[in-house]
């Protein structure tokens, strides 16, 4: 058998699910992805994906920091 080349796993070929696209997007929006999930992410993981995950996640942030706002506006009134 030949070895495999760095960066793949062949016991790990199977594309990242919706769960690990997610919790990836979260760990790099607040700086805490681990080395093992972030070469994961790159040796599996396809870039539209994450950046449909990475442009949802940012339109429900804000959203929620708005909500937030309006919310404490309204009650200190």
């Amino acid at each position: 058998m030949s070895e495999p080349e760095p960066g793949q796993d062949n016991h790990d070929e199977k594309p990242l699910t919706i769960w690990q696209i997610a919790s990836s997007t979260v760990a790099a929006a607040f700086g805490v992805q681990s080395k093992a999930n972030r070469e994961r992410d790159f040796s599996r993981g396809k870039p539209l994906h994450f950046i449909i995950a990475g442009i949802t996640f940012t339109v429900v942030f804000v959203l929620t920091v708005v909500l937030v706002v309006q919310l404490v506006l309204q009650g200190s009134e």
